[in-house]
């Protein structure tokens, strides 16, 4: 059930009728007529744009248009009034009896109501976190990683076919410094002083590796050359870190359905097709690229290069797929593992990233969008950095990593829930705040404490309906008589519920999970509001002392809100709470 999406409907039946009575001309197209909440709530419950987009198209005046579309929506039984505003727009109040029907609905759909077939099983790949595996994850690992799944669990939830999916970066140097630095922890198992130049890796974290492998191989590396164990360590100490890179994940209630490995697009012919794909498409070349823009580096000279003619679609500059010396540059083999993915038959791309690669994101779509022939969208996410505070002060390093504060350390502090529905109470883009403080507090001023709250509170009303003998299972609440549900606070929370199934696609669309975090903040606000009008006005109190049907009533709007709270809870990988310590 999706009230706005229904009369949308009816706004859409009503111009097709008009157009067939002549009051519009034919040929015009409605889909950019949208019912919407109202920005001002005074103004009604409902407003559309139906006579703004139509008024230049039909060369009428839009309060024409809108004064005859009122008259005709008057007539239906849902709406008591359709009043046209401004220079055209037309404000709809329903009548009660909508809201009043709205929490038996949901109660009736249960964990069906807010799912959207939007996605149409469209397969959507999302790749996210895909650090390099020389390390734990950090705090911004963590924020990319929560960002990501929320995204993948809201695209799931409106009908898109997802899979989530981790590239390993394990085809490049930052591998061969990592077997350099297990070297090193290694020589330290068997008693040896070492240093760590700079450059490697020198967290705790490898400790526990060095002593690993010295299991492994016992001392058949010691006093040994690189070339005798490089590419033997490589793979044990890439294994060993993804193994606790998936630990992490665990930690944090985020499991991915694929893990793909740049180092498998090397020897196996994999770049050279993808190339081969551009070249036949005319877009390899060789040529010599202008200077950098700016200072011009001093020891920068043209020479003549292997280029990807990206500007062709969309890019600044054509990009360079292939060094001097014939290797390939560290382009190719995302063009190649791009090129794997629309191969897999994805109908879209989704790749999160980090702040840091917001100069990759213009290349990046211009491959894809040659590979795929502009078929296969590609939208890239950034995570901005998160500042991380504790007693007021900037949050130390970790010891354990050496250089930053991980992942680990955070959901330790805090939990995976707090650290989850925090991460997601500002926009991708936009940095960060994590106090660690502050998030645990127990006040409105921490939207987890106020969400997770809100759930507890009907959780403990339906816990001492029961004690009391009421029946409050949601057969029987379905079946309850709402049409006492009259108070303004009653209604604020039956509106706000109509407003999920809307939120959830308007969410899905802009790849937004944030706005779900945001909504939920909105709705327990609502709830908790009516529930503080009920210590004055106990006519507004969920149980009704004395009055079975009166309290069941009450109860069936309360329990209506947390079914919508634990599914937006789910969406962003947030467990709902049944009682608050």
């Amino acid at each position: 059930m999706n009230l706005f999406a229904d009369l949308r409907a009816l706004v859409i039946e009503t111009l097709t009728t008009m157009t067939a009575e002549g009051t519009l001309p034919e040929g015009l197209e409605f889909a950019n007529v949208t019912v919407e909440p109202p920005r001002d709530p005074a103004h009604g419950d409902m407003a559309t744009n139906a006579a703004m987009v139509l008024a230049k198209p039909a060369r009428l005046k839009p309060r024409d248009i809108a004064e005859a579309l009122a008259a005709k929506l008057a007539d239906d039984a849902r709406i008591t009034s359709a009043e046209v505003a401004g220079p055209g727009f037309l404000n709809l109040r329903l009548d009660v009896s909508v809201w009043q029907a709205l929490p038996l609905a949901i109660l009736n759909a249960g964990t069906a109501y807010g799912r959207s077939d939007m996605g149409q099983g469209q397969k959507v790949n999302v790749e996210y976190v895909s650090a390099n595996p020389t390390g734990p994850l950090h705090v911004g690992h963590t924020r990319g990683a929560v960002f990501g799944d929320a995204l993948a669990s809201l695209l799931a939830y409106a009908g898109h076919d997802v899979t989530r999916e981790y590239y390993i970066n394990d085809g490049g140097a930052q591998v061969d410094v990592l077997a350099r630095s297990v070297y090193l922890r290694y020589l330290e198992a068997h008693g040896q002083e070492v240093e760590f130049p700079d450059g490697t890796y020198p967290g705790d974290y490898l400790v526990a590796v060095g002593e690993a492998l010295k299991d492994k191989v016992g001392d058949a590396y010691l006093d040994k050359g690189e070339q005798f164990w490089l590419a033997e360590i490589r793979d044990f100490a890439t294994e060993a870190m993804m193994d606790l890179i998936r630990a992490d994940l665990k930690m944090l209630g985020v499991e991915m359905d694929s893990f793909f490995s740049e180092k498998s697009l090397y020897g196996t012919g994999l770049i050279e097709a993808a190339i081969a794909d551009l070249d036949a498409k005319g877009l390899i070349y060789r040529g010599t690229l202008e200077p950098p823009k700016g200072k011009v580096p001093e020891d920068w000279e043209p020479r003549e290069q292997t280029l990807f003619r990206s500007t062709a679609h969309g890019d600044d500059v054509d990009r360079p797929i292939q060094k001097s010396d014939g290797g390939w540059t560290y382009f190719a083999p995302d063009i190649a593992y791009h090129y794997n993915k629309v191969t897999r038959g994805f109908d879209a791309l989704i790749d999160v990233f980090g702040a840091d690669h917001g100069g990759y994101v213009k290349r990046m779509k211009a491959a894809v969008s040659a590979l795929s022939d502009g078929k296969v969208p590609l939208d890239v996410k950034l995570t901005q950095l998160v500042k991380l505070y504790k007693n007021g002060e900037p949050f130390k390093m970790s010891k354990r990593a050496g250089t930053f504060v991980t992942l680990r350390d955070v959901v330790e502090q805090v939990g995976p829930d707090v650290t989850r529905f925090v991460m997601l109470t500002r926009k991708n883009d936009a940095t960060l705040d994590f106090d660690f403080d502050k998030v645990l507090e127990q006040s409105r001023e921490n939207p987890v404490f106020y969400v997770q709250y809100a759930h507890a509170r009907v959780c403990s009303v339906l816990r001492k309906a029961a004690q009391a003998g009421i029946a409050v299972d949601d057969a029987t609440l379905s079946a309850a008589d709402l049409s006492g549900l009259t108070h303004a606070s009653e209604l604020a929370v039956a509106k706000k519920l109509a407003e999920w199934p809307r939120l959830v696609e308007i969410a899905a669309r802009t790849h937004e999970p944030h706005r779900v975090a945001f909504y939920l903040y909105d709705l327990a606000s609502d709830l908790h509001a009516l529930w503080n009008r009920g210590n004055d006005e106990p006519s507004l109190r969920f149980l009704q002392e004395g009055d079975v049907a009166a309290s069941q009533s009450k109860i069936a709007l309360a329990r209506a809100v947390t079914v919508v709270i634990s599914a937006g809870l789910g969406i962003l990988g947030v467990s709902p709470a049944e009682e608050m310590r």
